[in-house]
């Protein structure tokens, strides 16, 4: 079984910074790509950013020059530097990986989700 553990959530005045973090575990052989969606009450999941195994990200445009994903191979964590935060950045944040476990069975795997909310 493999399980995503996002934390780093909270509240924070607009034009904060935050960081969040996902770690991996359980029964995984590699992780192919990684990435952060977040949805509001009410509307659709959308993508924040992702990143391949060869560190090439993509990011949505309302958070380009804002937002920076990276990740630790080593230790099978991606993080989300979120700068210059604004209202509408509130949301639950959730933690995506694409993932071939031992059995070689590849799928993708979603966290629990941590809430940031961005208020005054």
């Amino acid at each position: 079984q493999v399980q995503l553990v996002e934390s780093g959530g909270g509240l924070v005045q607009p034009g904060g910074s935050l960081r969040l973090s996902c770690t991996a575990s359980g029964s995984i052989f590699s992780i192919h790509a990684m990435g952060w969606y977040r949805q509001a009450p009410g509307k659709e999941r959308e993508l924040v950013a992702d990143i391949t195994s060869g560190s090439i990200t993509n990011y949505a445009d309302s958070v380009k020059g804002r937002f920076f994903i990276s990740r630790d191979n080593a230790k099978n964590t991606v993080y989300l530097q979120m700068n210059s935060l604004k209202p509408e950045d509130t949301a639950v944040y959730y933690c995506k990986a694409l993932i071939t476990t031992r059995r070689m069975y590849e799928s993708e795997f979603w966290g629990q989700g941590t809430q940031v909310t961005v208020s005054s």
